[in-house]
């Protein structure tokens, strides 16, 4: 069986406009559409014992060693919009906090959660998590990516259940409004940290498989599940550098007619594993056009599989026989 990338991508849509590959999308093989979201993509890699995926325990593992076998809750630093009637979640992590301002942050909001039997926590700078008395009962949450631009307090947990958590919230936010490192924050061009989104409960799960050999992710979830999952996990910028040699024969390839271009690229693709992750999710059409696909196109001339899992759910495959598709134009 040949090798195979796993790429996650932004919707199709954003992304049909780049011409070399729109041109080889044409000619792929579509798949079974999924659920929409990134998070459904990623834990398409991946199994665990049972239930949604643990993303707060498995995070706090993976940075801090110390989940152990308690209930925990992403509480990452967000910024909310106020608006007329109400308020719109904007971001949620990788809100650029220093480390130093993610601790100020922090030690603000001790009290308010520990009033109600909860301790939050740092795990970097950009994540925050809370761990919970294993007698609290959590309402589901919207992960991030479903949340980010929507009406903040229709996101929120509804009726009784989601009193507590709301008030939780609410009380966070006070804190915040006025906290020292926002106002320098704000006088330094940066939004605000100025509340908190609960997402991604449970305890660690006992154990995690896939059946990929390698991860590149900027993304700490990715991380985590690599971790758990005992893959080598490597920055997205190493799959790029990999592919840096391939690249590098193109002229001498061109001198050597088409059989030689093919024995040249063959010999000079990266080494990689059977099966790998490439994450990314969060890319622009330029970035992608400049700098990813050529990389990926790389080992799709090589011989390896990509398959191509949009955010909007839909599923593709690619491989080099495709190129015998003429027909098929974008």
């Amino acid at each position: 069986m040949s090798a195979a990338v796993n790429v996650l991508l932004p919707s199709r849509d954003k992304l049909r406009y780049v011409p070399a590959f729109a041109a080889w999308l044409a000619r792929a093989t579509t798949l079974p559409a999924a659920l929409p979201g990134y998070l459904v993509a990623t834990a398409e890699q991946f199994h665990w014992p049972s239930g949604p995926l643990p993303a707060a325990a498995l995070i706090r593992q993976s940075v801090a060693g110390d989940a152990g076998d308690a209930l925990w809750l992403s509480a990452d630093p967000a910024w909310v919009q106020p608006e007329l009637n109400g308020a719109r979640l904007l971001a949620c992590g990788n809100l650029g906090l220093r480390p130093e301002e993610s601790m100020a942050l922090v030690t603000a909001l001790a009290e308010t959660f520990e009033a109600e039997g909860m301790k939050l926590l740092v795990g970097d700078s950009q994540h925050w998590q809370l761990r919970l008395p294993k007698y609290v009962d959590v309402p589901s949450f919207p992960e991030p990516e479903e949340a980010l631009g929507a009406d903040l307090f229709e996101q929120l947990p509804k009726g009784e259940e989601g009193r507590r958590w709301r008030a939780l919230i609410n009380e966070a936010q006070v804190v915040l409004h006025n906290h020292p490192v926002n106002a320098a924050r704000v006088a330094r061009g940066l939004p605000p940290v100025n509340s908190v989104w609960l997402w991604g409960a449970g305890a660690l799960p006992d154990w995690v498989e896939c059946g990929l050999g390698r991860i590149y992710s900027d993304d700490l979830l990715a991380w985590a599940l690599g971790h758990r999952a005992n893959v080598d996990v490597q920055p997205r910028s190493a799959f790029v550098d990999s592919s840096a040699g391939t690249a590098s024969v193109g002229a001498a390839s061109a001198a050597n007619g088409v059989r030689g271009k093919v024995a040249i690229a063959a010999k000079a693709a990266p080494t990689e594993v059977a099966y790998s992750l490439l994450d990314l999710q969060d890319i622009q059409p330029a970035e992608f056009e400049q700098v990813w696909w050529p990389a990926i196109e790389t080992r799709l001339e090589a011989g390896t599989d990509i398959r191509l899992a949009f955010a909007d759910g839909q599923r593709m495959v690619v491989r080099k026989s495709h190129r015998l598709r003429f027909w098929r134009k974008a």
